[in-house]
This record gives C-alpha cells, sequence and structure tokens, in this order.
C-alpha cells in the first residue's frame, strides 16, 4: 500500500502518553489501513505489547512490532518539518485550529520534500500547552455537540483525511521545498530565547506567552534550514557579545 502511495511514507502518527495501550492498537489498525506505516508513541514507560497487538489485530500487528519509542517529545519530532497538534480544547492562549480537511490542502504541497507529524494527546486531557509549542497547526475535528472523539477515532478520521488527500487531490500541485527540521528550529528558538534573557525582554510572568507568540510567528513564516542556522548563528553571536566584560578606558 505504501509502495503505491509513497507520499504516505512522510506522515507519522504520534501518540503522546496515551493511557490505553489497546488505543495504540487501534490507531495502527487505522493508520495501517489508510496507508500510514509509521507509529511513534511519547511515554513515559514502553505500553503492554500485547494489549497493544490485541486491537491493532494480525494485519496492523507489525506497526506496532515496528513502532518507535520516545520518552521525550522534542526528541521525538527531530526529523519532521510540518507539526499538526490534534486538540479540542480551546482556550485564551491557544489559537483555533482548522478542520483535518482544511490541514490536508496546507500540507499537501509540503508532503513530497518534507516529514510531517500528527501529534495526538492523552485520551482524557489530549495535549498540553507544552506539546502544542512545537506544533505550526492545529488541526480540530468538528463535531455536532462540539465534544471530543476518542483518541482511536480522531486517529482514524486524520489517516482518512490524508489519503483521500495524497490519492484524490495530487493533481496540479506544486511542491514546496524542504523546511527546516523540528530538531533545527529547536536549537533556534533556544539561542533566541537566551537571547532575549540577557536583555530582559521576557518578563517572568509573560515568558511562557511571549514564546509562544514568537513561535507561532516563525511558524507561520515556514523557514528552511539555511535560515533557521542564519538565525542562530546571529542569536549565538549576540550573546557572545553581550557575555564579554565591557572595556575600560
Amino acid at each position: 500500500m505504501s509502495t503505491k502511495h509513497p507520499r504516505l511514507n512522510n506522515i507519522a502518527i504520534v501518540l503522546v502518553n496515551p493511557k490505553y495501550p489497546e488505543n495504540i492498537g487501534s490507531a495502527a489498525r487505522a493508520a495501517w489501513n489508510m496507508g500510514i506505516t509509521r507509529l511513534i508513541v511519547v511515554a513515559d514507560e514502553y505500553p503492554d505489547h500485547e494489549r497493544m497487538v490485541k486491537l491493532a489485530t494480525h494485519n496492523a500487528a507489525h506497526l506496532i512490532n515496528s513502532m518507535e519509542f520516545h520518552e521525550n517529545l522534542r526528541d521525538a519530532l527531530e526529523p519532521f518539518s510540518q507539526i499538526i497538534g490534534t486538540t479540542a480544547r480551546k482556550g485564551r492562549h491557544r489559537t483555533e485550529g482548522n478542520s483535518p480537511r482544511e490541514i490536508m490542502e496546507i500540507i499537501l504541497p509540503l508532503l513530497p520534500k518534507n516529514q510531517i507529524a500528527f501529534l495526538f494527546g492523552a485520551e482524557d486531557c489530549g495535549l498540553t500547552n507544552d506539546d502544542l509549542k512545537h506544533c505550526q497547526l492545529r488541526s480540530a475535528i468538528p463535531t455536532a455537540d462540539f465534544s471530543s472523539l476518542n483518541l482511536a477515532q480522531a486517529v482514524a478520521i486524520h489517516c482518512y483525511e490524508i489519503f483521500h488527500a495524497v490519492v484524490h487531490e495530487q493533481k496540479d500541485i506544486i511542491p514546496n521545498p524542504k523546511l527546516a527540521t523540528s530538531y533545527e528550529v529547536e536549537h533556534m528558538y533556544d539561542h533566541l530565547e537566551k537571547s532575549l534573557q540577557q536583555i530582559d525582554s521576557l518578563q517572568k510572568k509573560t515568558h511562557e506567552y511571549n514564546m509562544r507568540d514568537i513561535r507561532q510567528f516563525f511558524g507561520r513564516i515556514q523557514l528552511r534550514s539555511k535560515e533557521t542556522k542564519l538565525l542562530q548563528n546571529i542569536f549565538r553571536n549576540f550573546l557572545s557579545h553581550t557575555s564579554k566584560p565591557e572595556n575600560t578606558l
């Protein structure tokens, strides 16, 4: 299936702190049914294998066997250039999400040259603000009564929309260039944050929100690797300059 639609190989389903191994199995089954072969789990402990395989069934058991496991989300996202956080939660400090179909229109030109991750949070609370800071886009599934779906349902809907877009909407798509990876972007943010702290531009009470707004700004720009390295060098040089003792006469 994946060889017929190779662009699906650039898609990964990332489950962050899932509570029930059975839901991982159901997610693997939904992904495999739609030609998606990469499953990543981020958790403190490796989930029970037998409970995962039981719900994956024999058709998708190999996805469980080859599943990537990480204890840290930042490490798990390093190779991805576009990250979509799925969330039904709304709040004063959360941007409004696009529907899955709208998300596919945005990412389709990126697929030929970029790896893309879809993040799904824990069954009871979803993705945290700290999880979502890594995301350039938010996806929210519209429902009749504005309630959230369970994890396996949310994964299945997104996988179907991905498959449908790749199979039926590829005509006349002009591929976008390769973007910077999350690894490159996060290192740029590290130097940017240290630079702003150096000049006391990040106040303690608003530090988190200011960095969130900065991340959203750069996320909309879609930086390339060369650009992140340029910015990182600027911030590094700034830190080096400001840390030098002042010249005295």
